[in-house]
């Protein structure tokens, strides 16, 4: 059964506010108005109609929560510097690349493992208990979901707290690769630099040249988060689970994710396809605003904490 969708242009107020990022973290959320009430109502309103709404979030949430995104405006990696992150036929081919990678997520790991969950996380768990949320999608590798207690999710790109062995398979606890760093390299450190997206610093390669790097206990293989780098592709499987639960679903709402990456804008496409009605709620422009019946400009903590899921 299909619902009866508008399409809604949406206004927004003049006004600012203050970061709606916690008191002591670090600001990566981008400049934003305040989101005003008639955008709030039609979002109400959206979720309200939805029986078992499909949502995929996306970076913008977590920066709520002070994790850096890629392409926020004045506040994201690629605008903060000239960085880019790992390529996945990079870290496999290279040991030079891959003693980089793991001696910055070794330094960064502390902070990035300590991120806690903000009021957007809380809110989309509180729907999937009242039975309004079917599915979540994240894009992010964070664990914030998890954190929370989210079940019903999905996380596309795999999670920064899993450790998989290139050669058998075997899936460990990055918590526990964090102490065979340690015991490895009792005497080495490293001044950081700036914090990047998915859970690592920028150190100079001067830096990591004395840095050890583990195998598999198990075969002795090649040891990688178990997140999709840029250049690998989602397991069919994943994808497949993902259209799964989506053709379930009576609605789509985006949250916090300018959908530039094909696998997830994947998804709005196969949504446009069966008609499927689609909401998006992010600060900037997204690959999917043309898709959307309604677009909402705002701060995902701010605007999803006053949408009730009746």
């Amino acid at each position: 059964m299909r619902l009866p969708w508008r399409t809604l242009r949406l206004h927004r107020a003049p006004v600012r506010r203050a970061s709606s990022v916690p008191a002591g973290l670090v600001n990566f959320v981008p400049a934003c108005s305040t989101t005003d009430a008639h955008s709030r109502d039609l979002l109400q309103d959206f979720v309200s109609r939805a029986g078992r709404l499909f949502v995929i979030t996306g970076a913008g949430l977590s920066t709520e929560s002070g994790i850096p995104d890629y392409r926020s405006e004045g506040v994201g990696l690629y605008a903060r510097t000239s960085r880019r992150p790992m390529e996945h036929a990079e870290f496999v081919r290279s040991a030079k690349s891959r003693q980089r990678y793991w001696a910055r997520n070794f330094v960064g790991w502390p902070q990035f493992s300590s991120h806690l969950p903000n009021s957007a996380h809380r809110v989309l768990q509180r729907w999937e208990e009242r039975g309004k949320l079917h599915w979540l999608v994240t894009q992010n590798v964070d664990a914030l979901h998890s954190k929370v207690g989210q079940k019903r999710l999905t996380e596309l790109h795999g999670c920064t707290h899993r450790v998989m062995c290139l050669g058998c398979g075997a899936i460990s606890a990055r918590e526990e690769l964090q102490r065979r760093f340690i015991s490895l390299n009792p005497d080495w450190g490293a001044q950081a630099g700036a914090s990047a997206p998915d859970g690592d610093v920028f150190l100079e390669d001067e830096q990591v040249l004395n840095f050890r790097v583990p195998s598999c206990d198990a075969c002795g293989g090649i040891l990688k988060p178990e997140v999709t780098f840029f250049g690998d592709s989602v397991k069919k499987g994943t994808v497949q689970f993902v259209h799964d639960r989506l053709a379930e679903s009576d609605a789509v709402l985006v949250v916090g994710s300018s959908l530039q990456v094909y696998s997830g804008y994947r998804f709005l496409l196969a949504a446009s396809d069966r008609k499927i009605p689609v909401a998006i709620l992010n600060i900037g422009a997204t690959r999917a605003d043309h898709l959307a019946e309604l677009k909402v400009r705002g701060r995902c903590g701010e605007v999803l904490t006053v949408i009730q899921p009746h």
